[in-house]
């Protein structure tokens, strides 16, 4: 038997004991449970690049907000279904900033996240456009989103963005479109997990069939900014981050604090519906519930049934670096540019020993590098690389359960840190080492 930094015959039973030995079913959270425990039962540190969640610490401008509003007796009060004032005005003003995109702060509406945000918008489309009952997914993506329709009763279907960019992305488009149940467009942009970004042309083109096929876009901008090939720190001036809002009126932006702001634990983001479509009225929304107008339906029916409103002190944080990021006097790209270098150094080390990258060019451009990569061993599935890396003490996700096509595993950058390289090298060189033909 080959000989691993982990005991081979204790991972081996303690995948067993915990109902893991098919990897094809796991979950990221089943992933990250495993690595936890074999870190516990073995004493040996776990690299863990299975779970996106942020690796910086947040900033203070938010901690100190939520504090202040705190010993303000925000927590006390009820905060408003669609959001605080502040938060609205703050968001309204961010996206101007940094997108180029004018908003009404109406339409600017606080959410538990970006997680809650999808599925509240899922719920308003569910109900709004019943006779269309599909949303089409521009995957690989986040897995949950998937779930969420399922939940809600939407059915969903999906095709993979690797053989699809610039026309044939357009042309692929359309041939579901015309199907005529397809509710919502869903990406993200940069996409999770291969960080490839769509062009300010392949968004004109998905506008425009939106408006064509009265389609409405939902565009996940969980990693806002990290497209890190160009300088988007600057506010009000170009460049901006790219986006479909430019070119159609039919288009939801979700923006997370988790990701860009480091401020994934106060579960707070703001879901942007554009003025035209908030307005527009939906007479099975009217019928059915007496609120026709898509934003109001959305925040006074849907989020006030989930969670009549969201966190009141987490608004304030949220608000107060978003409005210090418009004045300049945070740069929270700056922050955050971390992600892309310790995605170089890991790339370096694991495509100088035997590895490859599965998505790996964009467009014919180079890939930025941030949160996320994907890469691949030759000879194996993605259900074996990630089965197999665990008994080197490296944790990682398959793709096939992210809609992906391809063969490979996802690697999240934010866990890892500079005193774990050398670690993480030296555990891929034995790899690498030991499955070599």
């Amino acid at each position: 038997m080959t000989a691993t930094p982990l005991d081979y015959q204790q991972v081996t039973q303690t995948i067993q004991k915990m109902g893991l030995e098919d990897f094809s079913t796991v979950t990221i959270r089943d992933i990250a449970t495993l690595s936890r425990v074999l870190e516990k039962e073995t004493g040996e540190p776990f690299i863990h690049l299975e779970m996106g969640v942020p690796g910086l610490k947040p900033s203070q401008i938010g901690i100190q907000a939520e504090a202040k509003a705190l010993a303000e007796g925000c927590a006390a009060i009820y905060p408003p279904n669609g959001g605080i004032g502040r938060l609205k005005e703050a968001a309204s003003r961010f996206v101007k900033a940094f997108i180029g995109v004018d908003v009404q702060p109406d339409n600017c509406i606080a959410t538990t996240g970006s997680m809650q945000g999808t599925y509240a918008i899922f719920t308003t489309l569910h109900h709004a456009v019943p006779e269309k009952d599909t949303i089409l997914f521009v995957h690989p993506g986040f897995p949950v989103q998937t779930t969420q329709c399922e939940m809600i009763g939407l059915k969903t279907l999906g095709f993979d963005i690797h053989d699809y960019r610039g026309e044939k992305l357009l042309q692929r488009l359309e041939e579901f479109l015309q199907r005529g149940d397809i509710a919502a467009v869903v990406y993200s942009n940069p996409n999770n997990p291969s960080w490839v970004c769509f062009t300010e042309e392949e968004l004109k083109g998905i506008g425009e069939l939106a408006t064509r096929y009265d389609t409405i876009i939902l565009e996940d901008l969980a990693y806002f900014a990290m497209d890190f090939r160009r300088d988007l720190s600057k506010p009000f001036q170009a460049p901006y981050q790219a986006t479909v809002a430019r070119y159609t009126d039919n288009y939801i932006l979700t923006i997370s604090g988790s990701k860009a702001f480091s401020y994934a634990g106060q579960r707070v983001g703001v879901t942007v519906i554009s003025d035209v479509l908030s307005a527009r009225v939906f007479p099975a929304l009217q019928n059915q519930f007496g609120v026709g107008a898509f934003g109001r339906f959305f925040y006074d029916r849907v989020m006030y049934t989930l969670s009549s409103g969201v966190c009141h002190s987490s608004q304030h944080a949220l608000a107060a670096m978003m409005e210090a990021a418009c004045d300049g006097t945070f740069d929270f790209v700056d922050e955050v540019r971390e992600y892309g270098r310790r995605a170089a150094a890991m790339k370096e080390i694991l495509l100088s020993n035997g590895f490859y990258l599965v998505y790996d060019n964009d467009q014919g451009a180079p890939l930025a590098d941030g949160f996320y990569f994907t890469v691949q061993y030759p000879g194996m599935t993605d259900v074996e690389l990630t089965r197999e890396l665990m008994y080197y003490g490296i944790s990682v996700f398959p793709l096939d359960t992210m809609g992906s096509t391809l063969q490979g595993v996802r690697v999240c950058t934010s866990f890892i840190t500079q005193e774990q390289m050398p670690l993480f090298r030296e555990r891929i060189a034995l790899f690498n080492q030991n499955h070599k033909n």
